[in-house]
Order: C-alpha cells, then sequence, then structure tokens
C-alpha cells in the first residue's frame, strides 16, 4: 500500500506540476466567464454600432406603410440606436410584377439587405407578407427575424385600427404580469426570476458535465502518462521497484486526486458565478456525497479502460481506435440529459442508470433532478457500479502487466483475450 501511495503522490505531482495541466484549469474558467461576460454584454447591446440595415419595402395593401414609414419601425429604431432598421418604398405601379422584378435587382446589386412584399389583402387576413433576401451574411440573419417580427406587429396594429381598436388597449389586455415566489422553509419567500428558473434546470447538467470532465477527462492524462513512460522506458526502472498491479493502481489513485482537484476548482467557479448574478443554488450535502460516491467509481472504471488501453499501445493514435466505442456510449447521456431531467423516473433514465459505464454521469444527474429515487435503487446502481469497478481493474491489471513491457505493434484483440484467460 506504501508503494502505491509513493506512486500516487508521484502521478499527481508530475501532472498538476506542469505548465500545460496548470494552464488549463486556468484558462478553463476563465474562457467560460469571458463567453457568459461578452455573451451578456452583447445581450444587453452593448457590442457598438452596427451598420444599418436598409430593407426595400413594395405595400400592395397601401395601409400598413402608406405614410412611408411605420410607427412599429420608428419606435424599434428610436430604442435601438445602434441597430437601425432603414425602411425605403417601391411602388407597385401598375405592373406589381415588374416592380417585384426591380426589388429582386435591387437585392442582387447590394442596394439593400432585404425586399418585402405585402399582399393586398394583408390587413383583412387574406394574404402574406414576403421577405426576400440574396445570398444573407451570417451577421444579418438575426436581424432579418427582427424584421419578421416587425413586420408582424404592423400587420397586426393596423388590423387593430381597421376594427376600431386601439393598439395601447389591445397590449394592455395582452399584458399579465405573473410573479413565480419560491417559499422557503423560515417563512422567507423569495421572487424566482428567470435566470433562477433556467439556472435550476441547468444545475444536473452541471453536476453530470463534472463527473464527466473528472473521468473522462483526466483519464486522458493516464494515457498520456503511461504511453510517455512505456515509450522512454522509464516504466522499466519503475517495475524494477514495484509491482504492475502497484504502478497502475498507484497512477490511477494519483490522478483521481486531480481529477477532485479540476472538480472542485470548476465547481467552485460556477458557484461564484451563480451568486455574482445573484442565482439561489440549493446544494445539499446528500448531493455532494453522491457525486463523490459516483465520480470516484466511475473514475476507477474508466481509468481501468484508460490504463489497459495505455500499457498496449505506443502512441496515443492507436489508442483512440480503442477507446471510440466507449466515448460513444459515454456522449449518450449528454445528448439527452434534457430528456432525462424531464423525467428522471422514465423508463430511459432507470435503464442507462444500470449501464455502469453511464451510471456515475445518470444517477448524478437523476438525483440532482430532484428525482425522489428509491433508496434500493441507488444502493443498487452503486453495488453494481462496485462490481462493475472490481472486474474492469482485475482485467486491466492483467493486460497492463504484459502490455507494459511490450514494444513495437500492437497486440491484436485476441492476443489481448488470450491474456485474460491465462491470467
Amino acid at each position: 500500500m506504501q508503494k502505491i501511495l509513493k506512486i500516487a503522490q508521484r502521478e499527481f505531482v508530475e501532472t498538476a506540476k506542469t505548465k500545460t495541466f496548470i494552464l488549463g484549469l486556468v484558462m478553463g474558467p476563465v474562457i467560460i466567464i469571458a463567453i457568459i461576460f461578452f455573451t451578456s454584454l452583447a445581450s444587453d447591446g452593448k457590442t457598438g454600432a452596427r451598420p444599418p440595415v436598409n430593407v426595400l419595402i413594395t405595400d400592395l395593401s397601401s395601409q400598413v406603410f402608406a405614410e412611408g414609414d411605420n410607427s412599429t419601425f420608428h419606435d424599434y429604431n428610436k430604442s435601438n440606436p445602434n441597430r437601425q432598421i432603414q425602411i425605403s418604398k417601391l411602388a407597385a405601379g401598375p405592373d406589381p410584377n415588374a416592380a417585384a422584378e426591380e426589388g429582386k435587382d435591387s437585392l442582387r446589386k447590394g442596394r439593400c439587405h432585404a425586399y418585402v412584399v405585402l399582399d393586398e389583402g394583408i390587413v383583412q387576413n387574406e394574404g402574406k407578407i414576403r421577405i426576400y433576401t440574396y445570398k444573407p451574411k451570417p451577421r444579418e440573419i438575426d436581424i432579418i427575424g427582427t424584421v419578421r417580427y416587425l413586420l408582424r406587429e404592423a400587420v397586426r396594429n393596423q388590423r387593430y385600427e381597421a376594427q376600431n381598436l386601439s393598439a395601447e388597449l389591445v397590449n394592455k389586455l395582452q399584458d399579465v404580469q405573473i410573479e413565480q415566489i419560491e417559499v422557503g422553509p423560515d417563512d422567507t419567500d423569495r421572487v424566482q426570476s428567470q435566470a433562477d428558473t433556467g439556472a435550476k434546470f441547468m444545475i444536473p447538467f452541471a453536476f453530470m458535465f463534472l463527473v464527466y470532465l473528472g473521468m473522462v477527462g483526466t483519464g486522458q492524462h493516464l494515457i498520456s502518462s503511461v504511453i510517455e513512460e512505456k515509450g522512454s522506458r522509464i516504466i522499466e526502472v519503475l517495475l524494477s521497484a514495484v509491482s504492475p498491479f502497484e504502478l497502475m493502481a498507484g497512477k490511477i489513485v494519483g490522478l483521481a486526486g486531480v481529477g477532485l482537484a479540476i472538480v472542485g476548482v470548476w465547481a467552485a467557479v460556477a458557484y461564484v458565478m451563480a451568486a455574482w448574478h445573484d442565482v439561489s443554488i440549493e446544494i445539499t450535502a446528500e448531493l455532494m456525497l453522491y457525486l463523490v460516491v459516483y465520480y470516484i467509481l466511475g473514475f476507477l472504471l474508466f481509468s481501468s479502460f484508460f490504463a489497459g488501453a495505455g500499457s498496449i499501445c505506443n502512441t496515443i493514435k492507436e489508442t483512440q481506435g480503442l477507446m471510440m466505442p466507449i466515448m460513444m456510449v459515454v456522449i449518450v447521456p449528454m445528448i439527452s440529459w434534457w430528456k432525462l431531467v424531464q423525467n428522471p423516473d422514465g423508463t430511459l433514465a432507470r435503464a442507462l442508470s444500470f449501464v455502469p459505464p453511464l451510471t456515475s454521469m445518470v444517477m448524478v444527474l437523476r438525483i440532482s433532478a430532484g428525482s425522489d429515487i428509491w433508496i434500493g435503487e441507488i444502493l443498487g446502481s452503486i453495488a453494481l457500479l462496485a462490481a462493475t469497478v472490481v472486474l474492469a481493474m482485475w482485467a486491466a491489471a492483467k493486460v497492463f502487466r504484459t502490455g507494459i513491457l511490450m514494444y513495437g505493434k500492437r497486440p491484436a484483440l485476441r492476443e489481448v483475450f488470450r491474456w485474460l484467460r491465462e491470467g
């Protein structure tokens, strides 16, 4: 045991002191914070002025844009001085088709960003609005959506006026104020904002991502460490002092500590960011306990896979083919988390909970989603995962013992299975 701990200490120090690890540990949260910061700036319209968007309009109804400008677009431009939409009219004349061709030609020549045709009966709900664009640039896609919204509002206001209804009165009747209040355990009520609601929905994904980051992200370091030491023949020196199992176990324990450090840093950053945006997050001691248990078991399972794969390969490229099936399986919870959070007690969620490579991620997701999971189901998943870890570590140790001293061509899977049978 003492030798395993010494190997673990060495592995932790050698990994944690590298510049790339420190840079990655620091830059990851910094990049996320920067993304959130600049996204908030963009949503507040503080990204600077954007060139005006020119919209050419042919109003066949002669009602919506009868005055040339429209109050809906005027109010928008007044509220958004850095995101102007300039309206210009193209008269239909005796031949609307000719006007349409002229508008399309203006598009092709870059005189406008969009050409709009309003049908004659649009106010009577007997026509439609046609928006023509020509090779729109990605930066123009969002503003075209704004134009669609403003055109819809302009036509609605004209319909209200045709029915002798006040647009202000209709908007007032449609406006319903809703306040969501969370009742506290000590008679303290807290008004829930949209950010609070969104954060509560994202918490399960955040916990699952932490488990994924610790298991898979740190496991890559294990492969790199094994292959690097194998290629430089340092592994032979180490094996003169410790057994193959002690070497493998030490590396796994050391990198487990690295993984916990990474998860801790990311969790701390997430908590600080939530507090900065005044988002209420409720994290219980029970949830943290399950997070640690499932993380450790999941890490041991994946580290066994990575250790076995690293021992029989000579380059990182060779390991990609072996690990691809496992990585494809792990992606399943990442792409289906939305459905799993909505129905954490459903058949799919329960079935995935008992697939060992996915158990850690899915169970953490379900528990953090607030599901009242039967304690027997939790203990059963932990027992199954623990048994799988023991089996995986036994198999990895047999492969590691033989493969770590083999060089040259990578052994075939048939030969690897023979090592297991002989072991």
